[in-house]
């Protein structure tokens, strides 16, 4: 009796282990990389500073 229960627990256990067979997936690609942002950041800048020194001077001509 005692035999016949542990052969079944086995069988019942190895089958819960899937096939030895099987190719497990390829890995995930690598993410793509990100875009530079150096140009961008220094033309923004540059355009933000001219703005605001056109603020700057329409405001005291106006005030002037």
């Amino acid at each position: 009796m005692f035999v016949s229960i542990l052969v079944f627990f086995v069988g019942f256990a190895s089958m819960a282990q899937g096939t030895t067979g099987s190719v497990p997936p390829p890995p995930a690609p690598p993410p793509p990389p990100g875009l530079p942002i150096d140009g961008g950041i220094v033309v923004l800048f540059i355009l933000a500073l001219s703005y605001g020194i056109y603020k700057s001077n329409k405001l005291s001509r106006k005030n002037a």
